[in-house]
């Protein structure tokens, strides 16, 4: 049971390193909750810092789901025997996606998890192919929704609702179910701001280069 807390805590503390707030400070001196939206991902780091340390952040907070899922699940795994492998791996990675969203480093104000948790099902895919079908599927409904509408936190929230249909129409395990609804349920409250926005129709988009050039 030690092992098992030990596997949690160690996840949630990956989970809540914040790299775009981190970037923000070595590169620019910047507190990036104070500027953009606020928020300590990717897309406000791509907007406050640029593409290139925006995509470094994205690469990264990626990473630090895989990883947590994979490497530290795989060390773990080996130090305990009460919770089936599987299972231990994904409540690892939920952890992991709390620590992003809410990182005891800058007083549980983290980013929206999008980027962790997408590391996280990458490396349960690893576990169970089945999931691969599902990650392709969602990226793909990212990709449209992004590329006609130019809004990141809209395709998000789009994917996030499909991921849990798609889990029970392919009949994977009734853990993924939970958890898929659960990854969804976070996603929807912390885009709670960018769905008033849209609503609105003041949510800003996001171009690699200027409309028009």
């Amino acid at each position: 049971m030690l092992w098992i807390i030990a596997a949690l805590v160690a996840s949630y503390l990956l989970g809540s390193i914040p790299t775009a707030y981190l970037f923000g400070r070595i590169l620019k001196g910047i507190d990036i909750r104070k500027v953009g939206s606020g928020n300590v991902g990717a897309t406000n780091a791509m907007r406050a810092l640029g593409r290139g340390p925006g995509i470094t952040v994205l690469l990264l907070d990626i990473l630090k789901g895989f990883i947590v899922v994979v490497f530290l699940g795989d060390y773990f795994v080996n130090k305990q025997i009460f919770t089936q492998e599987y299972n231990l791996r994904i409540i690892m990675g939920l952890c992991s996606i709390c620590g992003h969203n809410w990182t005891i480093f800058l007083r549980f104000k983290g980013g929206k998890g999008i980027a962790t948790t997408f590391g996280v099902l990458l490396g349960l895919a690893l576990r169970l192919p089945g999931l691969g079908v599902v990650i392709g599927v969602l990226v793909l409904i990212w990709l449209i929704v992004f590329m006609t509408w130019r809004i990141v936190s809209l395709a998000s929230i789009m994917a996030a609702i499909i991921f849990p249909i798609l889990i029970l129409f392919l009949k994977l395990p009734a853990i993924l179910v939970i958890v898929s609804f659960i990854l969804c349920i976070f996603v929807i409250i912390r885009h709670r701001s960018n769905l008033s926005r849209i609503i609105r129709g003041k949510e800003p988009r996001l171009y690699f280069k200027k409309p028009g050039n």
